[in-house]
């Protein structure tokens, strides 16, 4: 994959603001490890290849089980995920597919029981960070950063 251009450096001002929602993300007090379970999940479903590789080698940093990175595409069917997580990877999901017929309300409601108004909000913001930051690689071709990479 040939990337097509620097958007960072075209329109430094356009990061910018993505890294104050992503600034804002980082301090909203949902863990971390939770976080990365939903960055990466969204960017499984958006195909984005940059982001999975950067999100996958910060859970592992962070600790996270290679089962549970493993079986993440399959979350439902997997018992490696407490209520809280399966509630996050859910809305996930919904809010990234959201032409696919919107957020279902058992599925807000599961996320609400879960989160609260206060952090059911903020997770939202962590969706559509990682869904925007999705949408710029995948559209300027951002190559993976893995020491493996095939020309």
């Amino acid at each position: 994959m040939t990337a097509r251009l620097d958007a960072n450096r075209l329109a430094p001002e356009g990061r910018q603001a993505m890294a104050g929602l992503q600034a804002y993300v980082n301090r909203s007090g949902i863990e971390s490890t939770l976080l990365e379970l939903v960055k990466i999940r969204a960017s499984q479903i958006n195909g984005c290849a940059f982001c999975l590789a950067m999100h996958m080698r910060d859970a592992r940093a962070q600790g996270e089980r290679e089962a549970r990175l493993d079986l993440l595409p399959a979350w439902r069917e997997a018992p490696l995920y407490t209520a809280r997580e399966r509630a996050a990877l859910a809305w996930t999901e919904a809010v990234t597919l959201i032409a696919d017929g919107h957020v279902p309300d058992a599925v807000y409601e599961a996320a609400q029981r879960e989160f609260g108004d206060k952090e059911l909000v903020d997770l939202t913001y962590v969706v559509v960070a990682i869904n925007g930051w999705n949408r710029l690689a995948i559209a300027f071709r951002k190559p993976p950063e893995v020491a493996d990479a095939a020309a």
